[in-house]
Parts: structure tokens; sequence; C-alpha cells
């Protein structure tokens, strides 16, 4: 049966991939993804080539379209995101759901994850997590939403944030709950990698100090308290 199968691909560094997930794409007919300049990178780095369609946000529609047209005439596909395990936080699901409405097989490749990679560097994690990915750009907007995920009790929270909002998130965070934990994970598993864990207000402040900063970042924030 023709299949989808969904690639976990690296986070950062281009090792970080699995001999499963190698293997499948040098096996299947075409590589869909989200940025083919991204994933043009990880299969040149393992002698890979394949044909590539783009598919992300502006386009996924036009993209299943052409992905289930493929399934149809018996290839197989593989789909990756920009960054770890597609369908957190980008059109992934968009192909998933079109093959599984056509009745074609979809197989998981599981691998990195910028989520479970945090959480395992973690001194204070927990049982329970809530994964909210990307809060809303608008300040108004990003600290009602932070307010409902901080008053969770005993309930850890984990974001996805550009660096240019990142100072910004961590200041609310502050100004809502300033006794909080968090873990800073920028620029994961690359050269310049850092991690930063502490209170919340120690942490902006380390952030603050800088210039500039670069790099997509995690964060992870501790659940409130038992009193």
């Amino acid at each position: 049966m023709p299949t989808l199968y969904i690639v976990a691909g690296p986070i950062g560094n281009l090792k970080d991939i699995t001999l499963r997930a190698l293997e499948t794409l040098q096996e299947v007919e075409t590589v869909f993804c989200e940025d083919t300049r991204q994933t043009g990178k990880l299969l040149h780095a393992h002698g890979i080539k394949k044909p590539m369609v783009s598919c992300h946000a502006h386009n996924q529609q036009r993209a299943a379209e052409r992905a289930l047209r493929l399934l149809e005439d018996g290839h197989d596909l593989a789909y990756l995101s920009d960054a770890g395990t597609p369908g957190v936080s980008d059109p992934g699901s968009a192909l998933v759901g079109a093959a599984r409405v056509a009745g074609h097989r979809v197989v998981p490749i599981p691998g990195p994850s910028a989520l479970t990679a945090l959480l395992s560097a973690s001194s204070f994690a927990g049982k329970t997590v809530v994964f909210e990915g990307f809060l809303p750009r608008k300040p108004g907007k990003r600290a009602k939403r932070l307010r409902e995920l901080l008053e969770q009790p005993s309930t850890q929270v984990l974001l996805y944030e550009s660096p240019h909002r990142i100072v910004a998130v961590l200041a609310q965070i502050v100004e809502i709950a300033p006794d909080r934990e968090v873990l800073l994970g920028r620029e994961m598993t690359k050269l310049h990698e850092e991690l930063l864990e502490g209170r919340a207000d120690e942490v902006l402040e380390r952030m603050r100090d800088r210039n500039s900063v670069k790099g997509e970042c995690s964060l992870l924030v501790s659940g409130a308290k038992k009193h």
C-alpha cells in the first residue's frame, strides 16, 4: 500500500537523525517538507538525492492535493518539518489528514523534538505538562493566555518563542508569577546551544543584559506550588 511517512528530522544538529529515518528518505519517491532549503541541507549532508515539494502554511492545501495524486499513483512519500517531529506547530497535519481521509497508510518515523529535549534537561520536571507552542504575538492577548496557562496548579507549561519576543515573554511571566522556575533553551543542539535555568526574574535579567538574542527558543515554566 502506498505510504506517507512522517519523518522526524533534526532540531538543529544534522547528526541527530535516526538510521530508520535516513533509510526511509532513501526509499521514498518524493520528500515533502516545510522548507526545501533546510531539507536540502539535510539530504545533502547524508548523500540523499530526492525531488522535494514545499508544504507550508500558505500552500498546504495544494501540497496535500499533489501528495494525494502521487499516493494514488502508487508512490511512497515522506514529510519533514523544518526542525524536529512534524505536526508540532507546523503544517504537517494537513498532509496527514488528507492521506487518512483518502484511505492511504500513514506511518510515523519518530525522532528528535525540542519539546522532549528541553524536558529531559529540566531539574524541575513534573508529571503534567501543557504544550502551548507559540503564544499570540500581541502583548495583550499574550498576557491573557499566559495567565490562563500559569493559573493551572502543578502544571508545567512549554512554549516555543522567537528570539525577538523572548524577553517580552519572560517579562510577562515575571509580572504574572515572579516565583516560577524556568528553563530556557536557545539554539538547541547547535554550535551555540544555551540552557538557562533559574527563577524567571533571574533568567530575564540575564537575557536583558544582551545586545540581541539570536536563535529559536523553547521555554519551560514550572507549575504553581501547592499551598
